[in-house]
């Protein structure tokens, strides 16, 4: 069914055989404990312990840094805690100043249900003659009394008396308040002034400096083009006189034959200097017009016996090509030839084969019970 029987690449069989000899010839230099050699490059151990030193120093400069970044960072962290916690006292004390002047128990709303005092302030059965709540089934009220007149006078003069002492007291109270606000804020106002004439000092020193390094640059600049302006003007005064010398000086004023030479070399000329050529330049141009007159004839009949040698090469060459094609011709018959018969022969042994397959070995048909008990769960 295969053809087995190919010849063999030598290419690859040499290519083979060369890897196998090389892998024995690794083996017996490897396993060989006469020849093999141990040691270390010691070279590169030192540039190793170097490297090492050198990122161990690395490595301690950077903790260095850190160190020092983690103490700066302490630093404004301690302070801004002591300043966090001033702020905290300052609230506090201020939340309970307010809280002892304007949020008092007796201030409340639902104070009348929680003061222990309730009963002691409760209003008797009877306050006085007028009392609304003495009706004539209270028996608290009789025609004609005024039981209480004295008390009740005494009573509203006490009142009196300590709704203006109450009084006084709020509005010295409101006074110290108001003083110590205003002291407050008096101080307030001298440190924020104190700031801004530091800042502003600050900015007045900063802004000097400033302006005395932008002075000292610019007065450089000014020295340093005044350098350039000068430099400048004496550099033309040097080239215009070197000019004039030229001029005066020149080949073209002065009508120097040697100017009509080329600076590309002394075969080449400026034609707008050249006068003509000499003598000795025509007869050296005539010269050289013979010898190439008798080089291109040499050069000819060189070219015609390199030819008819060509042609006669060409035709023996055809010759040979043409024998050897027909020996090539010969030899692909003979291989085709073959080739069919080796084809007869695998033709008819892949036809006993699948004939044997058929008839002995495949005799046992699937049916399609035996496909549909396929694909029929997720395992």
């Amino acid at each position: 069914m295969y053809k087995l029987d190919l010849p063999i690449d030598l290419k690859e069989q040499a290519a083979i055989e060369r890897r196998r000899r090389l892998e024995k010839e690794r083996q017996a230099r490897i396993f060989n404990n006469k020849h093999r050699l141990i040691g270390v490059d010691k070279n590169a151990l030192d540039q190793q312990v170097q490297d090492k030193l050198f990122m161990e120093e690395m490595e301690r400069k950077r903790s260095e840094a850190f160190a020092h970044d983690m103490i700066r960072n302490d630093k404004i962290s301690y302070l801004l805690e002591k300043r966090q916690e001033h702020d905290g006292r300052e609230l506090n004390r201020a939340l309970n100043e307010f809280r002892a002047l304007h949020q008092q128990p007796d201030g409340r709303r639902e104070w009348d249900l929680q003061d222990p005092d309730y009963l002691k302030k409760d209003k008797p059965a009877r306050v006085n003659d007028e009392d609304p709540r003495c009706g004539p089934a209270s028996i608290q009220k009789f025609d004609g009394e005024d039981l209480n007149a004295k008390a009740r006078l005494k009573y509203q003069q006490e009142q009196l008396r300590e709704w203006s002492i109450q009084q006084q007291h709020e509005k010295n109270i409101a006074k110290m308040q108001d003083k110590m606000a205003n002291k407050l804020y008096d101080f307030k106002q001298m440190e924020l002034d104190q700031r801004a004439r530091e800042l502003q000092k600050a900015e007045e020193e900063c802004r000097r400096a400033i302006n005395s390094a932008v002075k000292d640059y610019n007065d450089a600049l000014k020295r340093e083009q005044e350098q350039r302006n000068a430099i400048k003007k004496m550099q033309e005064q040097d080239d215009n006189m070197t000019e004039i010398a030229n001029a005066i000086f020149s080949d073209m004023l002065t009508e120097n034959p040697d100017q009509a030479i080329s600076a590309f070399g002394p075969h080449r000329v400026v034609p707008d200097r050249w006068k003509g050529m000499s003598p000795e330049q025509l007869e050296k141009i005539r010269q050289e017009q013979m010898r190439q007159v008798e080089e291109k004839k040499r050069n000819e009949e060189m070219d015609r016996l390199e030819n008819e040698e060509f042609d006669k090469r060409r035709i023996i060459e055809a010759k040979a090509g043409i024998i050897a094609e027909r020996q090539l011709e010969r030899k692909e018959k003979e291989l085709l030839k073959q080739l069919a018969d080796e084809n007869k022969r695998l033709d008819y042994e892949q036809k006993s084969h699948l004939n044997h397959l058929n008839k002995v070995v495949y005799t046992n048909e699937p049916t399609a019970a035996y496909f549909m008990q396929f694909n029929t769960s997720t395992r």
